[in-house]
């Protein structure tokens, strides 16, 4: 599987909302759920969003928006005539989704192909009965809309782009990263990637090392401490079995490379968790 592919599995759209009627200036619309992803696709007219830190973005007909959470957020008109636009909100179901965060800025806007928009709208005026299941429909629409944009938008970004975005379309880098995303527990050496990509080790530990920025080893271990993160908020799961899911026989072995890289014991990262915040 792509790297961006399992990022995205750990973020879904919720309670999405598609407003397939046009709304007449002048109009406002309030979100204060501050979720940690929010993509906004303008149809026709214009929306200004107004961000809680100050902030404001003009998104035109035929663009998407997305961004972070940057506090309660307002929507206003900001077109003459009538506005037709689709508003959702990604919540996260691990931690996964916060190293895609980590990539992205403050605010990214994106020109949309034409028949993405056409398609958007008429899957709109065909849901406009809310039919059961509606609610699903349009929060898959919005997870398909997501990857839309983030690929549009990385590719957009050429050689400023993450290396394991980049890294995927390389003919020497994306099988091993490949294989290191699908497998990550398995004994991994530079050899048997190389062999993935039916390449010599040499080669593949120079490429990877230009294109993602790290040697294939580091990467694999930083993969697997972010996969961690993510186990270790399941409380269901103990210390050794989260070790095993990512490749540690041992866990003290796993504990120790998580304190390594994180700074803290598998341990005292899920009681930080679970400490609540202060009021």
């Amino acid at each position: 599987m792509d790297p961006l592919s399992v990022l995205l599995r750990g973020i879904r759209a919720e309670g999405a909302e598609l407003c397939n009627e046009e709304m007449e200036p002048p109009w406002l619309i309030h979100c204060d759920d501050q979720a940690p992803l929010t993509m906004v696709t303008v149809v026709t007219g214009g929306v200004t969003i107004m961000f809680g830190d100050g902030g404001e973005a003009d998104v035109a007909s035929g663009h998407t928006a997305v961004f972070p959470d940057r506090g309660p957020v307002r929507f206003v008109d900001n077109a003459p005539g009538p506005t037709s636009a689709f508003f959702g909100s990604y919540w996260p179901s691990g931690r996964r989704h916060e190293l895609l965060l980590r990539v992205l800025p403050e605010l990214i806007v994106v020109d949309d192909n034409p028949t993405v928009c056409a398609w958007l709208e008429a899957a709109s005026r065909d849901i406009a009965d809310r039919r059961p299941g509606t609610q699903a429909l349009i929060d898959r629409l919005f997870d398909w809309g997501l990857v839309c944009t983030l690929r549009s938008w990385f590719d957009q970004e050429g050689e400023a782009a993450p290396g394991w975005y980049r890294g995927f379309a390389d003919p020497v880098v994306g099988p091993a990263l490949e294989a290191i995303q699908s497998e990550p527990a398995r004994a991994w050496t530079v050899a048997s990637l190389a062999a993935e990509a039916g390449v010599s080790r040499a080669l593949l530990a120079k490429r990877f090392n230009e294109v993602v920025g790290e040697p294939p080893m580091s990467y694999l271990a930083s993969w697997r401490m972010e996969l961690a993160e993510d186990l270790l908020a399941d409380p269901s799961r103990t210390i050794a079995q989260v070790a095993r899911v990512v490749g540690y026989a041992d866990p003290f072995g796993f504990s120790s490379a998580f304190k390594r890289r994180k700074g803290v014991s598998p341990t005292e990262f899920r009681a930080g968790l679970r400490r609540p915040t202060a009021a």
